[in-house]
């Protein structure tokens, strides 16, 4: 009779048990991925090629060894302004136009949505990446006149 009652409470913790796991991972299970917000420019390049990027970033790779990149695809522009490194989320800018290259590297002009204006270098040399009607794009920062973000 014992060795049965000890059955039954052993049965009733490991239900009670897997009900508690269930409970706890339910909202984990439940929990859906946040789908980022995806961007669309037309890039103007410098030959006055107008093309219309989906699914918008800055691409650039960071060297950490001769033969060895990291990639890094991000949904803002780097720029310095001063001492400053900002750091200007997609869905902030309305447009950015690129002056010719100085001695400190690219300059754009940033317009953001809210109408502010602002001369920056970029901060990390690198491109405009996403879907064309062509196919992937890739425009390399330096060669964009004008980059309009829709």
């Amino acid at each position: 009779m014992e060795g049965r009652r000890n059955c039954h409470l052993l049965v009733h913790a490991v239900a009670a048990g897997c009900l508690a796991v269930v409970l706890f991972l339910a909202p984990i299970a439940q929990a859906e991925p946040k789908a980022e917000k995806s961007f669309t420019a037309v890039v103007t390049d410098v030959q006055g090629i107008d093309t219309e990027i989906r699914l918008l970033i800055f691409y650039w790779e960071e060297k950490i060894s001769e033969t060895a990149f990291v990639p890094h695809e991000l949904r803002y522009l780097p720029v310095k302004r001063g001492s400053t490194t900002n750091n200007i989320s997609f869905d902030r800018i309305k447009h950015v136009e690129t002056k010719p290259a100085g001695s400190e590297g690219v300059t754009v002009v940033v317009t953001l949505v809210n109408g502010k204006t602002g001369e920056c270098v970029m901060a990390i040399p690198g491109s405009y990446r996403g879907e064309s009607d062509f196919g992937q794009a890739d425009v390399q920062v330096e060669s964009v006149a004008k980059m309009a973000i829709k």
